[in-house]
């Protein structure tokens, strides 16, 4: 079953480093994602991002850019038989991206950019759109609306949390079922929904990540969004909500099988 009809059925993970640090740590989580499919039969697709555009500070690390990202990405591809996902942030990075990923991701913050939603669309790959943290559920339809118009149906929506204030999320579970009302599988994003926006350096708490999954399953997500690093205090973007590589099996273990 593809990857789209499968998310309409059951669960997909989405998981992986949160930028693309090294070849080697790329290589590091997708063995063991790889490890945990053939395990138990999850349907996993691997994300990392080649160029984080949106960092904080001009002084953070962004990645290797989308050239050698899509190289490595298109290895990890080959390597492990494994699905993949990145994100793109202009509209002339869809096209060679549709070429390597099964899933094009379009951040939060560009998920209005109608020309780069519909340059995604037009790869006819799933366009995973991140619901801004400014946006109601019902604002989705929207973004949505501009991928159907290429003729792509293929459409994810991800729940991230909204802006509460200065310098934090709240999560409003409510609205994944108002999401799912558009018709598309619904994602949670258990790890950014955990950050602590602002600062020059994003804080998270990474101990509610897990619950953050448990409740979404109990208002029907279709998807879970993970990022995951071997040493996640080291991690070189999002390092405070970045889950345990080494935990991850279990809590999956506990979502699914509770």
């Amino acid at each position: 079953m593809d990857l789209y009809e499968h998310s309409k059925r059951h669960p997909v993970i989405i998981a992986g480093p949160c930028v693309m640090e090294s070849l080697g740590l790329l290589d590091e989580v997708a063995s063991v994602l790889a490890h945990i499919i053939r395990r138990k039969g999850y349907r996993i697709v691997f994300k990392s991002s080649f160029d984080k555009a949106n960092r904080t500070s001009v002084n953070s690390f962004r990645g290797p850019g989308i050239d050698k990202g899509l190289i490595w990405l298109s290895d990890i591809k080959s390597k492990y038989g494994i699905e993949v996902t990145t994100d793109i942030h202009e509209s002339h990075q869809a096209a060679p991206t549709g070429e390597v990923v099964d899933v094009i991701q379009i951040p939060a913050f560009l998920c209005r950019q109608t020309d780069l939603v519909v340059e995604a669309a037009k790869t006819g790959k799933i366009v995973n759109i991140k619901k801004a943290q400014f946006l109601t559920a019902a604002d989705m339809k929207y973004p949505a609306e501009k991928v159907r118009s290429t003729g792509n149906s293929q459409i994810w929506l991800t729940e991230r949390g909204n802006m509460l204030g200065y310098n934090n999320l709240i999560v409003d579970f409510r609205n994944i079922p108002a999401l799912k009302q558009h018709g598309y599988p619904v994602v949670m994003d258990c790890t950014h929904a955990v950050q602590q926006p602002g600062g020059g350096v994003t804080g998270g708490n990474r101990s509610l990540v897990k619950p953050m999954a448990l409740a979404a399953k109990a208002f029907g997500a279709d998807g879970y969004f993970f990022e995951v690093h071997p040493n996640p205090d080291k991690g070189l973007s999002d390092s405070a909500n970045m889950y345990n590589l080494s935990e991850f099996e279990d809590l999956l273990d506990s979502l699914f099988n509770t």
